[in-house]
């Protein structure tokens, strides 16, 4: 984009753009995304806005004296042009909208910053610096599909998760530019799986920055070691020398990880102000923000009361979800459930505290689920509640937990998802026959009945047990 200095947009050269219009509605219609009465002088803001109307009311551009006499201001008409002239035209209109949208931006933002209102003005000069006339034309579908199709290849930017099933869900895994969203209850594995997601990418290579509102920085970085090293956490201050020989002999062959805490409040302005800083200071580009998480955010420059959840989560998820594209970089957070979860085995989208508005944004919502018969068993189960490129909607996946290392990883025996409000119970249930025996127990005469009659009292005892779980 080319910039231009010393030019004066002044009374005559507007008057000029306005003739030309006038003259080619074509031409206007180019220019439509830009334009705006407020950026012309006062003597012809009367013209322009005539102009604008009459053409969105009747898709057709009024006469010279049409526009004398509804807007009192006398344009000529400018006879026969050429291409080339309209050419200069769409140049130099454009330029002469984003300085005037530049000019109006720092006028505004001078009275916003007395009042330390930075977010806006920073919305505003982007807005402002970011207008132009509309080049791309996308793709011609038609076009050589070969090469649309290797360029897509080429480029594409899916990041796997680090466990397979996953990544069968969502055709590859994550990618750049994204927001994906974890949703859990509260003490559900939110943070839990934030980490071990970080701990997925950084053996990958990838350099990766956790953001915490909620757990200490501190607190953080001793679960990642307790992943790091395949030792339990309980067991860290025991095992120093070899958890720090480990967690050193690690890094050298991984990405960066960076852990960082921020109060609640803050906003994506206070994030990008981080990142960049960071990139700056130790020279690595980021390449996954994990936010934990996203409902202690407040919106950047907006005064949203805290108890509208739906407009608050909106903005933040918007915001968050620009940020990972601005930067090229995947961003995952988490949300709570609501208390309408607590009970449930499934989960839908009005779980999700403050409802559709953040899970509109997300590009993936995956909900995580366990009990506690699930914690014994060494089990998550994930359920995809939105993805926005692939079919899993509906989806569940188990991953196998170690409640000693808390590292999350690959379930080979995938139970089919469904843990019924017995949590549990359903693949002991699928495993019985006909009979009524357990897959365990003898079928023959020959074998002895001890087995059987043990395992059929495992079962009353676990069926009588179920209501004292905590589902």
């Amino acid at each position: 984009m080319a910039t231009r200095q010393n030019v004066d947009y002044g009374y005559d050269i507007q008057k000029v753009y306005l003739e030309m219009m006038m003259r080619n509605p074509e031409v206007f219609a180019r220019c439509q995304g830009v334009f705006n009465p407020d950026a012309f002088d006062a003597r012809l803001k009367p013209a322009a806005q005539f102009m604008m109307s009459y053409m969105t009311d009747h898709n057709s551009m009024p006469t010279f004296d049409m526009m004398k006499a509804a807007s009192k201001v006398e344009l000529k008409d400018p006879g026969v042009l050429k291409d080339e002239h309209y050419d200069w035209l769409l140049l130099e209109f454009e330029t002469f909208s984003r300085h005037k949208a530049l000019e109006a931006a720092i006028l505004k933002g001078a009275d916003l910053l007395e009042k330390g209102e930075y977010g806006p003005v920073e919305d505003l000069v982007k807005q402002a610096v970011q207008i132009g006339l509309q080049k791309d034309l996308g793709i011609d579908y038609w076009e050589n599909p070969k090469e649309r199709l290797l360029a897509l290849k080429d480029q594409n930017d899916q990041v796997s998760t680090g466990w397979k099933h996953v990544d069968q869900m969502l055709y590859g895994g994550f990618s750049r530019g994204e927001l994906e969203i974890l949703a859990a209850s509260s003490g559900g594995g939110k943070s839990l799986f934030l980490a071990n997601l970080g701990v997925n990418w950084v053996k990958m290579g990838l350099n990766v920055v956790y953001l915490t509102f909620e757990l200490s920085e501190k607190l953080v970085a001793m679960r990642i070691d307790s992943m790091i090293a395949d030792v339990p956490n309980k067991q860290i201050f025991k095992n120093l020398d070899d958890v720090s020989l480990k967690v050193s002999m690690e890094g050298k062959k991984s990405g960066a990880m960076q852990i960082k805490y921020m109060p609640s409040g803050k906003t994506a302005n206070d994030v990008r102000a981080y990142l960049k800083e960071l990139e700056v200071k130790t020279g690595r580009k980021v390449d996954v923000v994990l936010v934990d998480y996203l409902d202690l955010m407040m919106p950047a420059g907006k005064k949203i009361s805290a108890e509208n959840l739906f407009v608050k989560d909106k903005y933040v998820s918007e915001e968050l979800r620009n940020l990972a594209m601005e930067m090229n970089c995947i961003g995952v957070s988490a949300s709570q459930l609501n208390r309408g979860a607590q009970q449930e085995v499934e989960f839908d989208h009005s779980h999700i505290s403050g409802g559709l508005s953040k899970i509109q944004t997300a590009d993936n919502v995956i909900g995580i689920f366990t009990s506690k018969a699930m914690k014994e068993r060494g089990r998550y189960q994930i359920q995809f509640l939105k993805t926005r490129n692939s079919g899993g909607v509906g989806s569940k996946v188990d991953l196998s937990f170690d409640v000693d290392t808390l590292r999350i990883t690959d379930c080979d025996d995938q139970d089919g998802g469904d843990y019924g409000a017995a949590s549990g119970v359903s693949s002991m249930v699928q495993n019985l026959g006909r009979n009524g025996q357990s897959s365990g127990i003898p079928s023959t005469e020959n074998e002895k009945p001890v087995k059987a009659e043990a395992d059929s009292t495992m079962l009353r005892q676990f069926i009588n047990n179920l209501g004292q779980d905590d589902l």
